[in-house]
């Protein structure tokens, strides 16, 4: 099965969270922020009020509390609207 994003939505996948931190201490998993960078795994068409500016395989940061979550064969994606992506991550 799979999911098809309809008009200005997009399919995300989070990028998994940092498990060390920068000097090297290991987090537990209660600990670990709800990752901020997502990847873009299907686009919709868009719309004229949203043309789509994001492709597949994109690594984009959404509003905080975006999107409706969604669990398709054990993994969880978000779908979210287009205008809730803030920034791609070059």
């Amino acid at each position: 099965m799979t999911i098809k994003p309809l008009a200005d939505r997009v399919l995300l996948k989070a990028v998994e969270a940092e498990e060390t931190t920068a000097s090297g201490l290991i987090l537990a998993a209660s600990a670990q922020e709800k990752p901020e960078v997502s990847e873009v795994i299907a686009v919709g068409p868009g719309t004229d009020e949203h043309p789509m500016t994001v492709a597949v395989g994109d690594k984009v940061i959404i509003s905080k509390y975006s999107g409706t979550q969604v669990k398709l064969d054990g993994t969880e994606y978000t779908i979210s609207e287009i205008k809730d992506i803030l920034a791609i991550v070059e």
